[in-house]
């Protein structure tokens, strides 16, 4: 069983997991609205949609600094990165003053997320 892009792939209990998703493909880093932790970074893994129920999920890889876990989301919470992220700079004081991680104020602020805008290619 594939989904209707054909790139896909079932598990036979009604779960398709595609590795594309509006414009993504696995391993482009993503904005996930909503989680509280700074500094987090992910990427995107799988879009995933249970066709028995109906519902969708995006599937991300990352978190907290040094953090690989699989986490799943709505995907109305998953932005594109937009610009560049932020150069690590410091302080007077020495310490770091930005993470270069992409700023999730940045990447939702006036911009739908990727469920509402897809980045699909032009042509």
């Amino acid at each position: 069983m594939t989904d209707l892009a054909g790139d896909g792939v079932g598990t036979g209990d009604g779960v398709e997991r595609s590795e594309t998703w509006n414009g993504l493909r696995a391993g482009d880093p993503v904005v996930v609205a909503g989680v509280p932790w700074r500094r987090a970074a992910w990427t995107f893994r799988a879009h995933v949609v249970n066709r028995r129920n109906g519902t969708e999920s995006v599937e991300v890889v990352g978190g907290r600094p040094g953090d690989r876990s699989v986490r799943s989301f709505d995907p109305g919470r998953i932005y594109a990165v937009r610009g560049r992220p932020a150069r690590s700079t410091r302080t007077a004081s020495g310490r770091p003053a930005r993470s270069g991680v992409p700023s999730v104020a940045r990447a939702t602020s006036g911009a739908a997320s990727l469920a509402d805008a897809p980045q699909l290619p032009l042509g």
